[in-house]
């Protein structure tokens, strides 16, 4: 496990880029895993008032607008993971020098 330097980075930006590599990892599993159904699947149900509830894409997808890569479908590019780890230290790298 990388060390990082807690100087260099905000929390909120290595919970994110966390998410999103552990998002490109289910991505690749497939469509047969439950954990894959869960990640994209939508929430049922009443919830209270308050806010909307929110699936965990959604979550992956507002990273992704976060650094200018909205409109892509993020399941694609994560079978790429060449491409995805770019992303993903994009979004670690929001607020470093």
């Amino acid at each position: 496990m990388k060390k990082l330097n807690p100087d260099l980075y905000c929390l909120g930006d290595v919970i994110k880029s966390r998410g999103m590599s552990w998002a490109g990892h289910v991505a690749r599993m497939g469509a047969r895993r439950v954990i894959y159904r869960v990640l994209v699947g939508k929430p049922e149900g009443k919830r209270p008032l308050g806010r909307p509830r929110h699936s965990w894409e959604a979550f992956i997808k507002l990273d992704l607008q976060e650094v200018g890569r909205g409109g892509m479908d993020w399941i694609e590019l994560a079978q790429y993971m060449d491409r995805w780890w770019a992303r993903v230290n994009v979004v670690m790298n929001l607020r470093g020098p």
